[in-house]
C-alpha cells in the first residue's frame, strides 16, 4: 500500500488534519473568549453551512476538472483564509464579521476538497479499508496531539500562532498533492497524467447533479444513514463543541477541555487500529454497534463527571466514531461506481454535515430553553435512538462487505 501515490496522499491528508485538529479548540477558546458560546456557534455554523451549500458543486467539479487539481486549489484558498485570521489575531481582537467571512471562505474550500479526497482513496490504494483505517489512525493522532498543542499555544502565545500553523499545513498539503500523478482515466499509475479523479463529464451542470442524485437515491442504505445522520448532527454533533467547551472549561479549566479533546483522538487511534484488523461481513451493522458507545461522551459531560471519567468517555466516543467512519467510507467507496463516486460522496457529505451546521447555529439560542447540561442529556438520548434506527432498517444492517474492500483477503469477523 505504501507506494509513492499513497505516501504523498497520506502525507497531504495527515499534515492538514493536524492543523484542522487545532481549530475547534482555537475557535472554542479564542472566539469564545471574545464573543461567547453564541459566537462560537455562529462561526462554526457559518463554516459548516457554507460547506453544505457548495459541496454538491465540489463533487461535480471534481469529476469535471479532476479531484487532485481541485484539492490543490482548495488548499491554497485555506492558506489564504487561515493566514488572514493569523494576522488579525496577531494585530488584536479580530472583528466578528472577519471571523464569519473567513469561516465562510474556508468552508467553501473544504466543499471543493472533500468529495475528491474521498474519491481519491480507491485511486491511490488497492485496499480501501486498510487505506481508510490508516488515514483514520493518522486523523486520530492529529486529534490526539493537535488540541493539546493548540491549548498550549494559546496559553503561551496567542490564537494567531495556531492559525498561522494551520495555514502552513495547507501549504504543505498542496505541495504533496501536486506531486501525485495519476493516469488521465484515473487509473493508479505513477506515470504522466494528473486528473486525480473520475473521467471528466461533458454534460451540463444540472445533468451531472441529477445523475449524482439518482445514484445516491438508488442506494437505500446510503440515504437512510444520511437521514439518521442529519438527526445526529442537529442533536449530538452540532451542539457538542459549543456546549461541552463551556461546561468543561468553566468547571475544570480550558486546559482540561483541550486534554479531553486529545483523549477523543486517543480513542480514535484505537478505533482506527481496530478497523485495520477487523473486517466485518456486515460493516454498517458493526459500525452501528460501535456508535452505541458514543453515547457515553455527551452523557459524562452532562453529568459533570470527574476528569478521569470524562477522559474515559472521550476515549470511548473517539473509538466508536473512528470505527464507524472507516466502515462507512469503505462502504461508500466500494459500492459506488467510480465514475460517479465524487458526486455521490458530495451528496452524502452535504446530508451528513447539514445537520451539524444547524446544530451549531442553534446551540446558543437553545440555552434560552435549557441549561447546557440538560441539552447534552438530550444529545445522549438522541445518540441511542440513532443506533436503534440504524438497526431497524434492513438495508443498513444487512449490507455486506464488498470483495474489493479488503484486497480479497478473508474477513476476520
Amino acid at each position: 500500500m505504501w507506494d509513492r501515490r499513497f505516501t504523498l496522499f497520506f502525507a497531504a491528508r495527515t499534515v492538514s488534519m493536524f492543523g484542522d485538529a487545532m481549530m475547534p479548540v482555537a475557535a472554542a477558546l479564542a472566539v469564545g473568549a471574545l464573543y461567547g458560546i453564541s459566537g462560537v456557534g455562529y462561526v462554526l455554523g457559518t463554516w459548516t453551512g457554507t460547506f453544505v451549500l457548495l459541496v454538491l458543486f465540489g463533487g461535480v467539479f471534481a469529476d469535471r476538472f479532476g479531484a487532485r487539481r481541485l484539492m490543490v486549489v482548495a488548499d491554497l484558498v485555506r492558506v489564504l483564509s487561515q493566514g488572514v485570521l493569523a494576522v488579525a489575531f496577531f494585530a488584536g481582537p479580530p472583528p466578528f464579521w472577519l471571523l464569519v467571512t473567513m469561516a465562510s471562505l474556508a468552508g467553501a474550500a473544504v466543499a471543493m476538497f472533500l468529495p475528491g479526497a474521498n474519491g481519491m482513496v480507491p485511486l491511490v490504494a488497492r485496499e480501501p479499508q486498510r487505506a481508510n483505517a490508516t488515514l483514520k489512525v493518522a486523523d486520530a493522532l492529529a486529534h490526539l496531539l493537535g488540541p493539546a498543542f493548540a491549548g498550549l499555544l494559546i496559553a503561551l502565545t496567542s490564537a494567531g500562532t495556531v492559525y498561522a500553523i494551520d495555514a502552513a499545513t495547507f501549504a504543505l498539503s498542496a505541495l504533496c498533492l501536486a506531486l501525485i500523478r495519476l493516469a488521465p482515466n484515473g487509473s493508479p499509475t505513477d506515470t504522466a497524467g494528473d486528473t486525480g479523479g473520475s473521467a471528466r463529464t461533458g454534460g451540463s451542470l444540472r445533468r451531472d447533479l441529477r445523475q449524482g442524485w439518482q445514484e445516491f437515491r438508488a442506494r437505500t442504505w446510503m440515504w437512510a444513514v444520511i437521514l439518521i445522520w442529519v438527526g445526529y448532527g442537529v442533536l449530538v454533533f452540532g451542539p457538542l463543541v459549543p456546549l461541552s467547551s463551556a461546561l468543561v472549561g468553566a468547571r475544570l479549566g480550558p486546559n482540561a477541555y483541550g486534554l479531553a479533546v486529545s483523549f477523543l483522538g486517543a480513542g480514535a487511534v484505537l478505533g482506527g487500529l481496530l478497523a485495520l484488523r477487523v473486517r466485518p461481513v456486515r460493516p454498517l451493522a458493526a459500525g452501528a454497534v460501535a456508535m452505541g458507545l458514543y453515547t457515553v461522551l455527551p452523557l459524562c459531560v452532562a453529568l459533570g463527571a470527574d476528569l478521569p471519567v470524562l477522559l474515559a468517555g472521550h476515549v470511548l466516543g473517539g473509538g466508536a466514531m473512528a470505527f464507524w467512519s472507516v466502515m462507512w467510507a469503505t462502504s461508500v467507496q466500494t459500492h459506488t461506481p467510480p465514475k460517479v463516486l465524487n458526486r455521490v460522496s458530495a451528496y452524502e457529505l452535504a446530508g451528513s454535515v447539514s445537520g451539524i451546521a444547524l446544530g451549531q447555529i442553534l446551540a446558543g439560542p437553545a440555552l434560552a430553553l435549557a441549561s447546557p447540561g440538560r441539552l447534552l442529556l438530550v444529545s445522549a438520548g438522541a445518540c441511542l435512538a440513532g443506533c436503534a434506527a440504524l438497526f431497524a432498517i434492513p438495508a443498513i444492517r444487512s449490507l455486506r462487505r464488498a470483495a474489493s474492500a479488503d484486497g480479497g483477503k478473508p474477513g476476520v469477523v
